[in-house]
């Protein structure tokens, strides 16, 4: 089965190029079709009216785009207009339930998580797994593709992609991860390929569309897309993600609605920013990374206890955070945290940052220590302070995914009545 990458450099952006007239030609009408259920898919047009200003077409074309987009089965037009304001009453966008969906799957430190996904960051019934005893990367990859072939078989659904969010640095084009922070995994191993592979080797059903487009991305920049489009980053032009999950912190930069990724992908390893060089060794070699200086080992070091070793470890480092025994340790770290944050805005000059995983603790226990931190020491911070605010997304790494997933449809809706 041959493998149909996708790219999480793709963004959102409905705006239709400069100097576009409003004419409802038909061949306007399909170039529209991607921008329009952008903007369904991302909450910004609830309704027929709404679709046609953030369009800026005529009311002819955007009764032809949704009439479009709801013969392919992915938007509903309510028949009855919405009134109850000024104006002409304006017919009602939802995206369709039960629509198409894609498969969604995240691997964590200590776990797997699978899910269906529908448009507008839907998720249906996420299956949350622990890690089995091989995690080599066929072994995991394949175990994680035949969950998702069983979530397939028994919806009824039709499945139009799957993508995978990583632990991991993740190079782009080629999908390889050059090194593996959880997981003993060679330098260099190809999981795009070996992903795709593990997905060609499942029985998904005859609802699943075949060959099945596969993709993978770093969680902390799928994450990232998720809030950006369907949470606290909604609006925002230039996004700072930070987050601390099991171990490690990683961060992610949207800019102009789509993900910056560097080069090669690798942009945005945060967690490598030096807040404290006598600080704790970290295992890229270094010592005070904020990798090493705000995570949930960190927390736990600072308030000098030991997590449960049979219990997951960041729900008791979220129960330490607000543990007014373990108020010094929280300082510490938050200060750390603080140091980071303030020397990314200085580099980066975000309008918003969005904290999640642990670090979403830390600014709940502490919010006016950790936007004194960054204010005094961000040069942006001290002219107007940057919104820091928590994430809103719940598991936005398979969001994410998800939203990887559906990629090329937001680029091409009529892609999706391809066999």
């Amino acid at each position: 089965m041959p493998h149909t990458p996708s790219s999480p450099r793709t963004g959102q952006n409905p705006t239709p190029p400069p100097g576009a007239s409003k004419r409802a030609a038909p061949d306007r009408g399909r170039t529209l079709l991607g921008p329009a259920l952008r903007l369904v898919h991302t909450g910004q047009a609830p309704t027929r009216s709404a679709l046609t200003g953030a369009l800026d077409v005529t009311r002819a074309t955007a009764g032809a785009v949704t009439a479009e987009l709801e013969a392919l089965g992915l938007i509903t037009v309510d028949s009855r207009p919405a009134g109850g304001g000024r104006g002409r009453p304006s017919h009602r966008l939802a995206l369709a339930d039960p629509g198409p969906a894609v498969l969604a799957a995240q691997l964590h430190a200590d776990a797997v998580s699978v899910t269906l996904a529908g448009l507008g960051g839907r998720l249906h019934g996420p299956v949350h797994l622990p890690l089995p005893a091989d995690t080599s990367p066929t072994a995991l990859l394949d175990a994680v593709a035949e969950t998702g072939a069983r979530l397939a078989r028994d919806s009824r659904r039709r499945v139009l992609g799957a993508a995978l969010a990583l632990p991991n640095p993740v190079t782009e084009p080629d999908g390889t991860v050059p090194s593996s922070l959880h997981f003993d995994w060679p330098p260099g191993t190809p999981v795009d390929a070996l992903f795709a592979a593990a997905v060609a080797r499942t029985d998904p059903g005859p609802r699943t569309r075949t060959p099945l487009p596969t993709a993978v991305a770093n969680d902390a920049n799928l994450a990232a897309l998720a809030e950006h489009r369907h949470g606290a980053g909604r609006g925002a032009r230039h996004l700072l993600l930070v987050t601390s999950g099991h171990r490690g912190v990683g961060g992610a930069l949207v800019i102009d609605g789509r993900l910056h990724t560097g080069s090669s992908g690798l942009a945005l390893e945060v967690g490598h920013v030096t807040v404290d060089p006598l600080g704790r060794p970290c295992a890229c070699g270094n010592r005070g990374c904020l990798n090493a200086e705000t995570d949930t080992y960190a927390l736990f070091a600072a308030a000098e206890r030991r997590p449960d070793p049979d219990r997951p470890l960041l729900p008791q480092a979220r129960a330490l955070a607000h543990d007014p025994d373990a108020a010094d340790a929280l300082a510490h770290v938050v200060d750390r945290l603080g140091l980071g944050l303030a020397g990314l805005a200085n580099i980066l000059n975000p309008d918003r940052i969005v904290l999640s995983g642990l670090h979403l603790d830390l600014l709940a226990a502490a919010p006016d220590r950790l936007a004194a931190v960054v204010a005094d020491r961000c040069l942006w911070g001290r002219s107007g302070r940057i919104p820091i605010v928590p994430a809103q997304v719940g598991h936005a790494g398979l969001v994410g995914a998800a939203e990887l997933a559906w990629e090329p449809y937001l680029d091409d809706p009529q892609a999706v009545a391809a066999p």
